[in-house]
């Protein structure tokens, strides 16, 4: 289980995030939701080592996480939101070149899981060609099979579908349903209330740096009154949300 701790950060006086509780299990999906700018993504990036809390800590299993470690332990990987592809080497490249500098595989052991993972997702047919070249969805995989490939305990993913044609939603919401079902403990940052939809998962509102609101998606669709905040921001009354009365759900 993963547990977030009493998490702050501002950045020149400004609060970012306020004292950001959550937690989640091995195998369940937790959903950031929230317009830009409330402190979604700025979680993501303290979980991989790319900022730092002001205060706060991180539980994996019992123990306090060292994010200062993840990188190095590969316990956090991070799909990024306009993905962040190596764009002067191949789809193969991409996949292998983490696993060759970071992980200490062999080219041959590198190239190998590179092909395992280019076929799963669809891609065996681009291991020689620029990320320049692929479709937004394709890239997306890409970048999935790349955080993969580093086997991390936690997969982080901010705004997954944002640079994503609405048409292709579905398809990421079923790679991310799949890794939760392969055992990972999945955090998506997204304000896209269609993907929402698609995923079995635990939803965190958050307004202002701080989670407003918490609910399972199960329970939310079997009764969205009684989670008002929730039920405005999905149906696009994000500026209610602040006033609607609160009513959180145990996880």
């Amino acid at each position: 289980m993963l547990k977030i701790n009493g998490i702050s950060k501002s950045f020149n006086g400004r609060s970012v995030l306020k004292d950001v509780y959550l937690s989640i299990h091995k195998g369940n999906i937790a959903i950031l939701l929230g317009s830009s700018g409330v402190g979604k993504s700025t979680l993501l990036r303290i979980l991989n080592n790319l900022e730092t809390a002001d205060s706060g800590s991180v539980i994996l299993n019992g123990d306090t996480l060292d994010l200062t470690l993840v990188n190095k332990n590969h316990t956090v990987g991070l799909v990024f939101q306009q993905f962040n592809l190596f764009d002067h080497l191949t789809v193969e490249e991409n996949i292998m070149l983490p696993l060759e500098k970071t992980a200490g595989k062999s080219a041959d052991q590198a190239r190998t899981i590179a092909h395992e993972l280019l076929a799963h997702y669809g891609l065996a047919d681009k291991a020689n060609v620029y990320p320049a070249q692929l479709s937004g969805g394709q890239k997306q995989r890409l970048a999935i099979a790349r955080a993969v490939a580093l086997r991390p305990k936690i997969l982080c993913f901010d705004e997954p579908t944002s640079a994503l044609d609405p048409l292709l939603t579905a398809h990421v919401a079923t790679s991310i349903q799949e890794l939760a079902r392969q055992d990972y403990i999945v955090l998506v940052a997204t304000h896209d209330t269609t993907l929402v939809e698609k995923l079995d998962c635990t939803i965190y509102l958050m307004k202002n740096g701080s989670i407003i609101a918490t609910v399972s998606s199960k329970d939310f669709y079997l009764n969205r009154q009684a989670y008002p905040q929730v039920d405005q921001f999905l149906a696009g009354i994000i500026e209610d949300v602040e006033n609607a009365p609160s009513k959180n759900a145990s996880v």
